[in-house]
């Protein structure tokens, strides 16, 4: 049976950072749902190649529905990780249930301050604040901490992240 992925977006996301996890997790019988500011608000991807309806809203969901989180990179992350309801959403997740995140995400995670301790990646520029936050920076394209996080740098390595975060919901 499918698992429920929540996936935190809102504008400015990198469109592929979205669309690729979800076409793989979809193709694999899994179900993402968008969690933003405003259910049924459409964002849009940085690249305008991209434009998604957001499911529900952040103060409509708990942790508890969902068996894994989504993060993808470009400027969401940043908007969303001064909310303290996506911090708390994220903070959820943490060492509990996977935790998928490429790019810039990490900044969320950052800022929920669950990254002490753990092996990540992200895009190069990102990834001086996990060292600064605590965190173990690896620079390759798809690191699996034993907490279930699950972390990749850009674009190019969405095939790898893609195979990590699928076989991770089994």
């Amino acid at each position: 049976m499918g698992k429920k992925v929540a996936c935190v977006l809102t504008n400015l996301f990198e469109d592929v950072e979205f669309t690729s996890p979800k076409e793989a997790l979809t193709k694999a019988g899994h179900e993402v749902i968008t969690i933003g500011f405003k259910a049924g608000e459409t964002v849009k991807g940085k690249k305008g190649e991209a434009e998604v309806t957001i499911d529900k809203s952040i103060d409509d969901v708990k942790t508890e529905a969902f068996d894994a989180l989504l993060i993808p990179g470009g400027y969401s992350p940043d908007q969303l990780r001064k909310d303290d309801r996506f911090l708390e959403f994220v903070k959820g997740f943490a060492d509990s249930k996977p935790i998928f995140s490429i790019c810039h995400g990490p900044q969320l995670m950052i800022n929920a301050e669950i990254v002490k301790g753990k092996k990540m990646t992200a895009v190069k520029q990102v990834g001086v604040d996990l060292k600064n936050a605590g965190a173990e920076f690896i620079d390759k394209e798809v690191v699996k901490d034993d907490s279930g996080i699950i972390s990749s740098r850009t674009p190019d390595d969405l095939p790898a992240f893609n195979e990590a975060i699928v076989d991770a919901l089994g």
